[in-house]
């Protein structure tokens, strides 16, 4: 989040981040929120103990912040159906492995790099895609490979594919604001 933040202000992304939802009210990301003083909102079981009704929250702050694109830079829930109807193709994850690899309910975080070392795989990497009701099913935007060195941890293959998480996603927001690549549920400014 703060990669895509930093380029947007840089100008090196032609863009805005428009508000900032976190299911944890004390996540680094509302802390970067307001320092970045981009709007901000705890959106969660505790804040709308009903599915619908977060659901119908999170539609709700999206579409009053005027978003376009939905990024998915740490938010590990799966979305609600009226949020996955109404932003269909423009909702965009990244997950650190080459999909279907290593992909689905429970893998994320430290979890896909054990599994990746314990497979053997001489390269992993980063895919971002389409978000979809399934976990890491949607269609694949972009994938970039990261190799897989003999010695590697856990922790250090993690750390090498974070750095290309970072750059990726730059990357594809900043092909997709120039028209070069095209998401279904995303239409340019210069489109309306």
């Amino acid at each position: 989040m703060q990669a895509i933040i930093d380029a947007c202000k840089s100008g090196e992304l032609k863009a805005t981040p428009a508000v900032i939802i976190s299911n944890n009210a004390n996540s680094g990301a509302m802390e970067r929120a307001k320092r970045e003083s981009i709007p901000h909102f705890h959106l969660s079981g505790k804040t709308h103990p009903s599915p619908e009704q977060l659901d119908q929250a999170m539609l709700d702050t999206l579409l009053s912040h005027q978003v376009d694109i939905v990024i998915l830079a740490g938010y590990m829930k799966k979305l609600g159906e009226q949020t996955l109807s109404h932003y269909a193709g423009a909702i965009l994850n990244i997950h650190p492995a080459l999909l279907p690899k290593f992909g689905g309910q429970g893998m994320y975080g430290i979890r896909v790099h054990e599994a990746v070392l314990a497979a053997g795989e001489r390269e992993t990497g980063v895919t971002i895609h389409l978000v979809t009701e399934e976990y890491d099913t949607g269609a694949i935007i972009s994938q970039e490979t990261v190799p897989v060195i003999q010695g590697d941890t856990p922790q250090s293959l993690q750390a090498r594919v974070l750095n290309t998480e970072h750059a990726a996603f730059k990357r594809v927001l900043q092909k997709i604001g120039t028209g070069e690549l095209t998401i279904p549920g995303y239409k340019s400014p210069s489109s309306y």
